[in-house]
C-alpha cells in the first residue's frame, strides 16, 4: 500500500479495469459525419492526440472548425458542453465559415430535438451562433517561436478555463517546415511539444487535434504523398486520420489507432459543414 510519503507516481497507480471503465465512459466529439465517427470509434476522443492530415482543399480546416463548434453542443443534446482553443498558424480560420457551421449544427440539434430547447430559458440562449463563436478561444501565431510560447502558455490558460474540451492546431508543422533549418533540433523541439500536448490532454480531460499538411517523398523510384515531418513525427499522436480524394469524393482513412482497425469512409463538406457523403448513406465504411 502506498504511504503518504510516496512520490505521486507511486501513489497514483491505476488498475487496468478502472482504465477500461474510464475509457468506455468517455464521451466523444462528433465530427459531423456518422461514417467518420464510426471509423474513429464514436468520434474524436478526449485524453488523446489525434492527427488529421491531407492535401490542400480536402477539408482539414473545415473539420477543425466543425470540431470547435461541435465540442460546444450542450450536454442535454448529447454533447460535451465544452469550449475550444483554436491555434491558427496559417491564417486559414474563417469566422464567417464558423458562423455557417454553427448555424448548421443548431439546425441539426433542432431537427433531432424539436421541443427540448423550449424547456429552459437557457436552452434558447445556448442555441445561437453567437454563443458558439464566443466559445472558441482563437490564437493567431506567425512563427515557430510564437507556437512554442503558446503551447507552453496553454497549461496556465487551461487551468483558468477548465471548460475547454478541445485544442486544435491548424497546422502543427507549418512554421517548422518553413523556418527551421536544423532538422535534428526541429525533431527534438516537436517531440517535446507533442509530449506536452499529450500530458495536457490527459490532465485536463480534453482532445488535442493536430492538423497536418502532406508533402511528397521519393521512395523506391516514385514520388508518394506523406504527412509533413514524416517518421520523426509519427509517434506524436494516438490516432491518425488521413483525408484524401477518391475521384470527386472525399474519404477519411484511419491510418493509426491503438485499438481500432484501419478503415476508411466517404464524407462530404457542405454548406452546413462536414457531413456524411450523400452517396454513402453511412454504409460504405471499409475495413482494410
Amino acid at each position: 500500500m502506498a504511504s503518504s510519503g510516496d512520490p505521486p507516481l507511486l501513489a497514483g497507480a491505476q488498475n487496468a479495469w478502472d482504465m477500461l471503465s474510464d475509457e468506455q465512459s468517455q464521451k466523444h466529439i462528433t465530427t459531423g459525419s456518422g461514417g467518420i465517427n464510426n471509423i474513429l470509434g464514436g468520434g474524436i476522443h478526449c485524453k488523446e492526440v489525434t492527427e488529421i492530415g491531407g492535401v490542400p482543399g480536402v477539408g482539414k480546416t473545415q473539420l477543425g472548425i466543425q470540431l470547435a463548434i461541435n465540442v460546444q453542443i450542450p450536454v442535454e443534446y448529447g454533447g460535451l458542453g465544452g469550449k475550444a482553443v483554436y491555434i491558427d498558424t496559417e491564417g486559414s480560420f474563417m469566422v464567417e465559415r464558423a458562423y455557417q457551421i454553427a448555424e448548421g449544427c443548431i439546425s441539426d440539434i433542432l431537427e433531432h430535438f424539436p421541443h427540448s430547447h423550449e424547456k429552459t430559458s437557457s436552452g434558447q440562449g445556448k442555441l445561437q451562433p453567437e454563443h458558439f463563436l464566443a466559445g472558441i478561444y482563437y490564437f493567431r501565431i506567425c512563427s515557430y517561436t510564437e507556437q512554442i510560447a503558446v503551447i507552453n502558455y496553454l497549461e496556465k490558460f487551461l487551468g483558468e478555463h477548465k471548460d475547454v474540451r478541445i485544442v486544435i492546431i491548424d497546422s502543427v508543422t507549418f512554421h517548422f517546415r518553413q523556418d527551421f533549418d536544423d532538422l535534428a533540433l526541429r525533431t527534438r523541439v516537436l517531440s517535446g511539444l507533442s509530449l506536452k500536448l499529450m500530458k495536457l490532454s490527459k490532465a485536463y480531460n480534453l482532445a488535442v487535434v493536430l492538423l497536418n499538411q502532406v508533402t511528397t517523398k521519393f521512395t523506391e523510384g516514385s514520388f508518394q504523398l506523406t504527412l509533413a515531418l514524416g517518421d520523426s513525427w509519427s509517434h506524436s499522436c494516438t490516432n491518425r486520420l488521413i483525408l484524401y480524394w477518391n475521384g470527386n469524393e472525399r474519404y477519411a482513412y484511419l491510418d493509426k489507432s491503438p485499438s481500432l482497425p484501419v478503415a476508411s469512409s466517404p464524407y462530404a463538406v457542405t454548406g452546413k459543414g462536414v457531413r456524411d457523403s450523400v452517396s454513402s448513406n453511412g454504409k460504405r465504411v471499409r475495413v482494410m
